[in-house]
């Protein structure tokens, strides 16, 4: 089943941000690195309040609550191919608005809190996503309108790319990633 690859995949993904929390010391944890850049307290912060809210709207078109039911209207090509690929293109995005107003330095206890938070959450969407119907659909801020699946897919694709991130700001700190 491909939802079950993408499943562990994610899982496998989620283990680089655990594995680091027992790796890195408090202080390196909320060290900004040099220039304008995210610490790793501000990715962990980053990546799973917005996994959570994507999972809210996963669970949103799983229960048939989506903003959006669009029957006929198909997903953006750009949106599709980053799915399909599983990779953002190699330019920098801004985050929305929104989201970038979420980001802020935590402790690695609230940042091990949120990414426990967030396996729960991941594993009880992903027990229903059989359920969900593929035209009920939920606004992405850049990507347009998702269905359950895409949203799951979007997480998986979001929570790699940021693993890239851990890893700049490693290299910059000089704390191996792995």
């Amino acid at each position: 089943m491909i939802m079950e690859k993408h499943y562990k995949s994610l899982l496998k993904t989620v283990e680089v941000y655990e594995n680091l929390l027992l790796k890195v010391s408090e202080e390196d944890f909320i060290k900004s690195p040099p220039g304008a850049a995210w610490s790793f307290s501000e990715t962990y912060a980053h990546i799973f309040q917005s996994n959570l809210l994507s999972l809210m709207a996963a669970d949103r078109c799983i229960l048939s609550t989506g903003s959006q039911n669009f029957s006929t209207k198909r997903i953006h090509w750009i949106a599709w191919l980053i799915l399909f690929f599983g990779r953002f293109p190699p330019i920098k995005f801004k985050a929305p608005a929104n989201i970038g107003a979420m980001v802020k330095k935590i402790s690695k206890e609230d940042a091990r809190n949120l990414l426990a938070k967030f396996k729960i959450r991941f594993q009880e969407v992903s027990l229903k996503i059989d359920q969900a119907d593929p035209h009920q659909k939920v606004k992405h801020p850049r990507l347009g309108l998702l269905n359950a699946v895409q949203w799951l897919r979007f997480i998986e694709v979001h929570t790699f790319h940021h693993t890239k991130q851990l890893k700049r700001i490693g290299r910059q700190l000089k704390i191996e990633i792995r």
